[in-house]
């Protein structure tokens, strides 16, 4: 097991894609931990992100821009990074994003995927599992692309199958903090609440909300820690 700094602190970034980025959050771990980097460039559909860009990353040179991840409006051969970290399980055209990202990486360049995985886990980074696989299922239900998470050895299939070479493979893990500070379960607990409300309406309303509240007893009662996550690096053959 290492850590995101043992990880980037030896690679220079240059100019780095996030692709599908969200509010930026792999942004900061490059951003500490990247031997150096030139440009980080996140891209995203939702323009929410945008302001929380800006206040997050003032006065560094990291951007947001809206776009969609299975059609980047950027030349071919642009970038010497790419990343997709934690949202290989929210795309609903993985081939036509996996293109896209091919196709902006400059050849030698490096892709980093870096996704939660769900076997191996001690049991307060089940619950993170558990919790995500019950997100997953009311988003889904809603029409939002949100799927379960992968096993290890899936997520290990899949980076060997594209065309890159010199893989590379990381868990990372963070086990230090408190599974149970009151600060931590009052997070959990709001985000349950929010999904509980959400199940409101949907045809297997009474089960979803009764699997809610059977994990928020999980989190009180034993416990929560980010699920061990698989980093794979891979070099571009083109």
């Amino acid at each position: 097991m290492t850590t995101y700094e043992e990880i980037f602190a030896p690679l220079s970034g240059g100019r780095v894609l996030d692709v599908a980025t969200g509010s930026g959050n792999f942004i900061h771990a490059l951003d500490a931990a990247l031997k150096e980097y030139h440009e980080i460039i996140g891209v995203d559909t939702n323009e929410r992100f945008a302001a929380m860009f800006e206040q997050a990353f003032a006065g560094k040179p990291v951007n947001y821009r809206q776009m969609d991840a299975a059609h980047l409006n950027f030349p071919t051969a642009s970038f010497d990074t790419v990343c997709l970290a934690n949202s290989l399980h929210h795309l609903d055209d993985i081939p036509s994003v996996m293109a896209e990202i091919q196709r902006v990486l400059k050849p030698g360049a490096k892709l980093i995927i870096s996704e939660m995985y769900r076997d191996g886990q001690s049991e307060t980074q089940l619950t993170h599992v558990y919790l995500h696989h019950w997100w997953a299922e009311i988003d889904s239900a809603q029409g939002i692309t949100h799927n379960e998470t992968y096993t290890r050895q899936q997520l290990v299939d899949f980076a060997c199958e594209l065309p890159l070479a010199d893989w590379q493979f990381h868990d990372v893990t963070y086990l230090d903090s408190d599974p149970q500070s009151p600060e931590l379960i009052q997070q959990l607990n709001s985000a349950i609440d929010q999904y509980r409300q959400k199940a409101e309406g949907l045809p297997n309303q009474a089960d979803l909300q009764a699997r809610g509240e059977a994990l928020r007893q999980r989190v009180q009662e034993i416990g929560f820690h980010g699920a061990t996550t698989l980093v794979a690096i891979g070099s571009h053959k083109a």
